[in-house]
């Protein structure tokens, strides 16, 4: 009787293992095909080339640049997430993004952006434009923007430089003050001179540049 009991418990644990079986099974090719699907994902993620002109780089190498040019514009004075959204459109190679693709990039949220692009477009870095047929804009970074920004530069200096003239005569050409301001004044007024200077020639350099692209075509 004791020997029947025992196979009998035997055969039932060996139905409960093969029940357990299939169905270890079936799970672990549930894991299986989810760990081959999110492989995929990661893949595709990892793969895909967002703008054109970007398939084939290094996209961790492209972020690590933009955090490394966005680290040095906070040096400089910029505001940070403003710094980060700035080398992101910078890096570009359209120099053109939406909201959207720089949250997406930069992994930030759309409120950060949006702060970022609005002081960046008040200092003029940047300029809106509306997509065709969408109600998005887009942001972008011109090729000659830095130019722009040091032509709008002569004229706060020469406002700044009137401002502190008049100076001047307020506190007494002949009193510490009164010369401290006049030696800023002439400082600004040779900045404002040298700065019309430079600007000619990096156009004569542009110039020379073009040229010599053209003959070597």
């Amino acid at each position: 009787m004791a020997d029947q009991q025992r196979d009998e418990r035997g055969g039932r644990e060996e139905r409960g293992d093969g029940a357990k079986r299939p169905a270890r099974a079936e799970s672990e090719g549930r894991a299986e095909r989810s760990d081959r699907a999110g492989g995929a994902e990661r893949s595709d993620r990892s793969g895909r080339s967002g703008r054109s002109g970007r398939s084939g780089r290094d996209e961790e190498a492209v972020a690590r640049y933009v955090e490394r040019v966005a680290a040095e514009l906070t040096e400089m004075g910029m505001q940070r997430m403003a710094s980060r959204v700035f080398a992101c459109i910078l890096a570009d190679d359209a120099g053109a993004l939406t909201a959207a693709e720089v949250g997406e990039r930069l992994h930030v949220s759309p409120a950060a952006v949006s702060g970022a692009v609005r002081y960046l477009a008040a200092v003029g870095l940047i300029t809106r434009e509306r997509e065709p047929g969408s109600r998005r804009e887009r942001y972008r970074m011109e090729s000659d923007r830095w130019y722009q920004i040091f032509a709008q530069r002569e004229s706060m200096i020469r406002r700044f430089e009137q401002t502190l003239d008049t100076g001047v005569g307020v506190l007494g050409a002949d009193s510490a003050a009164g010369r401290r301001i006049a030696e800023t004044t002439q400082f600004f007024s040779f900045l404002r001179e040298e700065n019309g200077r430079l600007e000619q020639r990096w156009w004569d350099y542009v110039k020379r540049r073009d040229e010599a692209r053209a003959a070597g075509e």
